[in-house]
């Protein structure tokens, strides 16, 4: 096997492990409803507290140590930023702007990666990455908007704003770690950890504590610190530096159509016009955006003719 077609292939496969984060994400919708009333920067602190300490001993037993954590300033920065960053600007403008217009724009984020995408040295933006990454947000919109339009009120501009910053955290953090390819995924222990802390923080200065009631809704929460509040970012980390970062950032749509298709099956919702179209658009963005990777993994490489005397 060349060169070349091993790296192909290790791409893939780490883009295919990097697609598992969008399917853990699409559970957020499911799991969070089930988890009661917690505020959700309690919930930040809960979920990120048990899926750092998680994979903390992961860690350990893995490596005998905890040598991935000792880091350069830099990455910390950008990891902490990113995780807590991101969340907090995103529960910020829930807290200032109509859900419905700050969850669309937030919402960019899937975008903003693929367009980032093309300032990294050794990748090309294609036109069917835009492409993809395009159809992938109208068909996010529709999902957002249930099909009835924006209004986009000049009262909650602030909002509006917070919301835009936090689709350039996740999507500028989303890119950068790829510039940190040599810090391993382990590391990602650690910035859960801090970003459980300052979430904790954050809780204790904006919000009144409201624990979960039930047994089933502490289930919820630790299912929540165990896949889409915890393994996705490790998976996702490793697919953005060794998968297609093009293709991850447009079928990162995918996670609010399964999201939403899967609180319909447990009764939380009802299938619409919108979702069919949602479904549609999003799933043929998809497929458009990832057709070079399709397209390799498809194609045989040649065998060399057999000589002949």
């Amino acid at each position: 096997m060349s060169q070349t077609s091993s790296s192909s292939r290790a791409s893939v496969a780490a883009t295919l492990i990097g697609l598992t984060a969008v399917l853990m994400w699409a559970t957020l919708g499911l799991f969070t409803a089930a988890s009661g009333a917690v505020p959700p920067f309690l919930m930040n602190a809960l979920c990120f507290a048990f899926s750092g300490t998680l994979a903390l001993i992961v860690v350990r037993l893995r490596s005998g140590s905890f040598k991935a954590l000792r880091q350069p300033l830099a990455p910390w920065l950008v990891g902490v930023l990113g995780l807590f960053g991101f969340h907090f600007l995103y529960f910020t403008s829930l807290r200032n702007a109509p859900p419905v217009e700050a969850n669309l724009i937030n919402y960019l984020w899937p975008l903003l990666i693929v367009l980032f995408s093309g300032l990294l040295p050794g990748e090309r933006l294609r036109w069917f990455h835009l492409a993809g990454a395009g159809l992938g947000l109208v068909g996010a919109a529709l999902l957002v908007t249930r099909g009835q339009g924006l209004d986009l009120d000049p009262r909650y501009a602030f909002g509006y704003g917070v919301a835009i910053l936090s689709a350039l955290t996740w999507s500028s953090y989303s890119v950068i770690s790829r510039r940190f390819g040599s810090v391993p995924t382990d590391a990602v222990a650690g910035f859960c950890l801090a970003t459980a802390v300052l979430s904790a923080l954050c809780h204790l200065a904006l919000e009144e504590t409201v624990w979960p009631a039930t047994p089933g809704q502490w289930a919820a929460v630790l299912a929540l610190g165990a896949f889409p509040v915890g393994a996705a970012f490790f998976t996702w980390d490793y697919g953005l530096k060794r998968g297609n970062i093009q293709v991850l950032g447009a079928a990162a749509y995918l996670a609010p159509l399964l999201s939403t298709l899967l609180l319909i099956a447990f009764g939380y919702g009802a299938f619409t016009w919108p979702v069919a179209a949602a479904c549609i658009l999003i799933t043929v963005g998809a497929v458009v955006a990832a057709q070079e990777m399709i397209f390799r993994r498809g194609r045989k490489v040649a065998e060399p003719a057999p000589r002949t005397r």
